[in-house]
């Protein structure tokens, strides 16, 4: 359990740094695809809004797919929780049938020794 944890973390924050936007020592309001161009003064294309919300949506779209995948899986974990319970109720049951049975048999076995033992003093009498 604790190695899961561990390699789950580790992937979560190996993921978390290439999925980063920008760079660490890229100052917050720089825009590097905006810049002026030596020999002229016209600026490179800057993403329109458009863009943007193309952009916003294929994030909104991968939330939907993550929280359908979710919600997938907590009922695969519900079905397995169902089933689990109903093989421990049939554990339960047949552990407790199984010591019952130990119970007779050690009862049946003890009376066959009695009897064995009442036989041999039988026959020690007649002598």
């Amino acid at each position: 359990m604790k190695r899961l944890v561990l390699t789950f973390g580790c992937l979560l924050a190996f993921a978390s740094v290439s999925y980063a936007d920008g760079s660490a020592f890229t100052p917050l309001n720089f825009n590097d695809t905006s810049y002026v161009n030596p020999s002229s003064s016209a600026t490179t294309a800057v993403p329109t809004l458009s863009e943007e919300a193309i952009g916003n949506g294929n994030i909104q779209n991968a939330i939907s797919q993550l929280e359908s995948a979710q919600v997938d899986i907590r009922n695969d974990l519900l079905n397995y929780k169902t089933k689990f319970a109903d093989v421990d109720a049939q554990y339960k049951l047949v552990k407790a049938e199984r010591c019952t049975l130990k119970k007779q048999i050690r009862s049946v076995e003890k009376r066959i020794r009695e009897i064995d033992k009442a036989k041999e003093r039988i026959r020690k009498n007649m002598l």
